[in-house]
């Protein structure tokens, strides 16, 4: 599906009219620092491989007293 020039120049119109011209700058601020936040995560992510969770005791099934 491609979009040209008019179809574009539509939709901006139909979000214009949606939003109002003031809420645009901040809706686009909202949405880069979103984008930013979601790289970062995935960065993060990436950078820092899963360790396998070891546990040192047994589990005991709930109301079991502790072995001493």
């Amino acid at each position: 599906m491609n979009l040209g020039f008019g179809e574009i120049l539509i939709l901006a119109l139909i979000v214009l009219l949606f939003f109002g011209a003031g809420k645009i700058p901040k809706l686009m601020g909202d949405m880069a620092s979103g984008i930013k936040a979601f790289k970062k995560g995935m960065a993060d992510e990436k950078s820092e491989p899963a360790a396998p969770q070891q546990s040192s005791a047994p589990e005991t099934p709930p109301g079991t007293p502790p072995k001493t």
